[in-house]
Formats: structure tokens, sequence, C-alpha cells
């Protein structure tokens, strides 16, 4: 007890002294940590119970984490001003700040890059958490929907389940398809080739009848010919589909029946194949005797 008391009479916790600067380091530490954490639980319980109507959910993660960034600043900002020697730190570093600056600019470039980005994608809103969108990935074309929007990425879940990770700066930059609008109708074009003895109008009809029948399909439009291939006749397949979603099952579904009809019908679907021809024997060649 008195060597406790002897520790309170000197004053051993001032911010002036070591063990109090890192007391209060550590303690400003904690309530960053514990005001972050339940900024963060609050938000997310707010958006669990079915509010989302009152709260947009596009900027809520993104504000959410620029807020958990602004207590952990203001915390530093409290801490270096209580300490003295911070304080004086600081003071001293003033000169070269901008140094400083623009040897962490180049550091983080990419950083900044994707935080600005993310900035313009809520402010312009060229979509929002929840619309299906087609971007450009490492494999190709990718069609997810859109999961979150946080400071750096953009997460884009797809049909298979996969996640797709954007950085903003990529996605701010580059051409997006939006397939979710008001009118979530979609055109789905199927080429589908036969060979130039069969029967056109009759492949037609029987590619319009599969889609005037397909459940997923709300209009048959078109079966135009396309193109005079080499060994084909290239018909395409044109009709709306009630959503973005079933379009690729409403494609696979017309090529499967498109396959069984024209083997019923005898409507042949060519395949490539080659002509070799075989010459005779060539004279033998006559020596130069001159």
């Amino acid at each position: 007890m008195n060597h406790i008391q002897h520790l309170l009479s000197h004053d051993v916790f001032s911010p002036s002294t070591a063990v109090g600067t890192l007391a209060y380091g550590i303690l400003f530490l904690l309530l960053a940590v514990a005001a972050s954490y339940f900024l963060r639980v609050a938000a997310h319980r707010v958006l669990k119970l079915g509010h989302h109507h009152m709260v947009d959910r596009t900027s809520a993660n993104f504000v959410i984490q620029l807020a958990q960034i602004g207590i952990f600043i203001i915390a530093l900002m409290l801490y270096a001003h209580l300490i003295p020697r911070l304080r004086a730190l600081g003071t001293a570093l003033l000169a070269s700040v901008s140094v400083v600056s623009v040897i962490l600019g180049l550091a983080a470039q990419n950083t900044l890059g994707n935080l600005i980005a993310g900035i313009s994608l809520l402010l312009y809103r060229p979509f929002e958490v929840g619309d299906r969108l087609q971007v450009n990935g490492p494999a190709g074309p990718e069609i997810g929907t859109v999961e979150v929007l946080n400071l750096g990425y953009t997460v884009i879940q797809t049909f298979d389940n996969r996640r797709v990770v954007v950085p903003n700066s990529a996605i701010a930059s580059q051409v997006t398809v939006n397939y979710t609008t008001q009118d979530t109708r979609i055109m789905v074009m199927v080429p589908v080739g036969i060979s130039y003895s069969s029967d056109i109008d009759k492949a037609r009809e029987i590619l319009l009848d599969i889609a005037r029948n397909h459940p997923l399909v709300t209009e048959a439009v078109g079966c135009p010919v396309t193109q005079l291939g080499n060994s084909s006749v290239n018909l395409s397949l044109r009709a709306w589909c009630d959503s973005p979603l079933n379009a690729k099952q409403v494609e696979f579904d017309i090529y499967e029946a498109a396959k069984k009809r024209f083997d019923r019908e005898g409507i042949e679907i060519p395949f490539p194949y080659t002509n070799v021809v075989l010459k005779g024997d060539a004279p033998a060649a006559t020596p130069d005797r001159g």
C-alpha cells in the first residue's frame, strides 16, 4: 500500500513520464478499438434487422470503414496532444512534412487511387449493392451481383458462387454492363448453324417453336440468317427473357432442344471436314545434258 501511495505521490502516471506515456497509449488504443468495434456491430445490426429502406446499402460499408479510420486518427491526435514529448516531436517534424507527404503519396498511390475511385462510384452511382454487373476479369467477362463496395475494392459474387474482387480504380475506368434496370428483360441471342442442304424455313420454324414454348421466354422475336459460313448457314434465334438471371438457362435449354428436334426432323448440324485429293505420280525429271 505504501508503495502504491509512493508511486501516485510522485506522478508516475503523469503524461510526462515514460510509464504514463505507455499507459495512456494503451488506454487510447483500447478505446479506439472498442469504439470501432461497437460502430461496426451497430451498423451491421441495423442492416440485418431489415431497415435497408432506411439505410443506403451501397454507401453503408464504405462510410463505416471511413468512420473507423477516423476514430483511430482522432485517438492518435488526442494522444499526441496529451503527451508533451509527442507535441515537441510533432513541432520538429513540421519542417519535413512535405517530404514525408511526397514519399507516402508515391508509396500508396494505388491505395489512394482506389479510395478516390470508390468515392467517385458513390457519388455518380453507376451501380449499387445488389445490382448485376458484367466486368472484365483475368479470364474474360465476369457476370455477378455486387456484394459489397468498400474503401479499396468492389466484390462481385458470380452465379457459381465465386467472389471476383475488382479494384475500385479498375471498375471506375472500364466499361461495365449493368443488367439491373427498371426493365429487367434481356434479349437472348442463340446462334445455330445448319448445313447448306437443310431447309432454312423448317429450321427457323423449329427454333421459333422451341422459344415460344419455353416457360422463361416472354417473346420470340425472330430467327434471321446472319451469315453464310464455310460449311454452314448460320441463323440467330432472338427471344426476350424475363430476367438476366435466367438468360443463360434459356440459352442452354434452346441448344439442347434444337439438337433433339433437328435430329428428329432431319435438319443437319454440320461439322468441319476436309477433302483430300490424291494425284498420280509426277513424271520423273529429265536430266539436263546440255
